[in-house]
């Protein structure tokens, strides 16, 4: 494995430097690859590229269309097959991909005429590489070979459940995020794609990570499905002591809904990826926090021990929730992430971005490490990803069906809250029941709270009015309750004017 190492991954970092034959290759190498690119210092992949498609535009470089019939295992009868993508427009680094069997590592060769081509100019005869991979599987239709994950860019990569479009994104690691200093993007730069066998509907992909900053060796096994869901290992060779570094990053797009619509003017309902920051915390608390698209920059942590898991969630389910004929918001899968093992302590972060408009992705969430990452050492961190409809865990709680906000009459600085909950113990009550709820700030007041049955969502509706005097930020946080105590998760909520 070590002259793999070498031979891959000189200070050249060039595909002439890759095995020209089949190379053995285990569930170790790419950690030792990852350990060995760790301790040297960090020579990204090349970027050059020829210059008839040196500055592709985003229609250029959608013009250039993978050939299906030359997909990797194409016409083999397995479950999958892979198509790549050229480099070009805002994806120059050339991404080695190698294909495994029985053992042995072979690198998957480039030709130009992998490709069709909208403007015959784009072809040219240059040994380029790849970009990044598309996983195809038949997860809607038997028999039909449909797209249901990417590779591409950084270290992002997505995926969707059955009958789902894509939305948001997840990454290998974050680093920096939100901080005014800038922020690193790791990139996996090579994958190794193990040959599936025969009537087998999983696939095992293997990522090396590399950054200034850290290397990183990811085992993602994927079962595309009803939910599909990614169990991923992944071990961290950090390069210089990191305390900002996230752990299963999740990127998506909030642009405005009931709760945060200022200074929008738009026909839709809402319009975004995920709606939700969703924490189930190591001490059993049920979290939900609606995102904002803030006029200012918005960091929030939630510190926890041991988390059992935590996603951003996509709960409204209708097409009238969004009205968006071409976005189909509605579609756009939840991604729940479940620690394996014991994360020890740290905090899932929240970071709100503004954005002008629905183009970019400006909300990420990852579990940030309450201890920094040394160099010289080695961290690994196992977890489940879920994309799909829901969160993968049932709950007895009810749970928050919408959040509503807007001015109080007669009094333009104060707010009125409207929070619907539905399902578990308020679900099927009748008037008669007795739920109260209990509110909380940080700062500034609340009144007026009145909790009342929604017979439209079989549930229950609860008001209050928030006067937040001179303050910029509030914390706010709700419960709903009958005598025995709390029946719903917590409401939780940012409140910046």
């Amino acid at each position: 494995m070590a002259a793999l190492a070498s031979d891959l991954f000189s200070t050249s970092a060039k595909a002439a430097d890759a095995p020209a034959g089949p190379t053995p290759f285990d569930n170790s190498t790419v950690a030792q690859i990852a350990r060995k690119l760790a301790a040297s210092p960090y020579s990204g992949p090349d970027q050059s590229l020829p210059k008839a498609i040196d500055n592709l535009n985003f229609d250029q470089f959608r013009s250039i269309d993978y050939r299906p019939d030359q997909a990797l295992w194409h016409g083999q009868n397995l479950a999958f097959d892979v198509e790549f993508f050229p480099r070009g427009f805002l994806y120059r680094p050339r991404i080695e991909i190698f294909e495994v069997t029985d053992g042995k590592s072979a690198l998957v060769p480039y030709n130009p005429d992998l490709f069709s081509y909208g403007d015959p100019m784009l072809r040219v005869t240059d040994n380029l590489g790849f970009a990044g991979l598309r996983l195809r599987y038949a997860i809607n239709t038997p028999g039909i070979m449909e797209e249901c994950a990417v590779f591409l860019g950084a270290s992002y990569f997505r995926a969707v459940a059955k009958n789902q479009n894509y939305g948001l994104s997840a990454r290998g690691f974050a680093d920096g995020t939100g901080d005014p200093k800038g922020e690193e993007f790791a990139l996996f730069r090579s994958f190794w794609l193990e040959k599936p066998q025969p009537g087998v509907d999983s696939i095992v992909i293997h990522a090396l990570l590399d950054s200034p900053s850290v290397a990183g060796a990811f085992r993602f096994t994927i079962r595309p499905g009803e939910t599909t869901v990614f169990d991923v290992q992944s071990t961290f060779f950090p390069r210089v002591k990191m305390e900002e570094s996230g752990i299963a990053p999740l990127t998506g797009m909030f642009y405005f809904d009931s709760n945060d619509r200022n200074h929008i003017d738009d026909w839709r309902p809402a319009a975004h990826d995920s709606e939700a920051l969703q924490i189930w915390t190591g001490s059993d608390q049920e979290l939900y926090r609606p995102l904002r698209n803030p006029l200012d920059l918005q960091f929030s942590a939630f510190t926890d021990v041991s988390p059992r898991g935590f996603g951003l969630m996509q709960r409204r389910r209708s097409f009238h929730d969004f009205e968006d004929l071409a976005l189909n918001y509605e579609k756009r899968p939840s991604l729940w992430i479940e620690p394996i093992g014991d994360w020890g302590t740290g905090a899932v972060d929240l970071v709100e971005i503004p954005t002008p408009n629905e183009v970019n992705d400006n909300i990420v969430s990852f579990w940030r490490p309450e201890t920094p990452l040394e160099a010289g050492h080695e961290y690994s961190y196992t977890y489940r990803m879920y994309w799909g409809w829901d969160t993968p865990f049932p709950t007895k709680l009810a749970r928050v069906g919408a959040t509503r906000i807007g001015a109080v009459t007669d009094h333009k600085d104060d707010r009125f809250f409207a929070i619907d909950f539905a399902g578990g113990p308020v679900a099927n009550t009748g008037p008669d029941a007795k739920f109260h709820l209990i509110p909380q700030a940080s700062a500034g007041t609340i009144r007026n709270v009145v909790v009342e049955p929604n017979p439209n969502i079989n549930g229950w509706r609860t008001t209050f009015e928030f006067a937040p005097g001179n303050v910029k930020l509030a914390e706010l946080s709700a419960v709903l309750a009958n005598d025995q105590g709390p029946v719903s998760e917590r409401w939780v909520y940012r409140w910046t004017p």
